[in-house]
């Protein structure tokens, strides 16, 4: 059985089920399950599912950190 974890995959399934999350509780989500991982490495892999126009990122009321959730 391989170990490789489809990170997107788990970010898609965790946007799903929440709704609109941040890059902290997704990376806190994410280790919870067991797939361990940073912040650096969550950021990366949104901004590469923005810019497949899977996922949107957005501002939510007036606090300086970016929410992201499924198009």
């Amino acid at each position: 059985m391989s170990n490789v974890v489809n990170l997107e995959g788990e970010i898609m399934n965790l946007l799903r089920v929440h709704g609109s999350l941040s890059v902290a509780f997704l990376t806190r989500f994410l280790n919870e399950r067991g797939i361990f991982c940073t912040r650096q490495k969550v950021e990366r892999t949104l901004r590469k599912l923005v810019e497949q126009k899977k996922v949107e990122a957005f501002y939510t009321n007036g606090n300086k950190r970016k929410h992201y959730r499924l198009r």
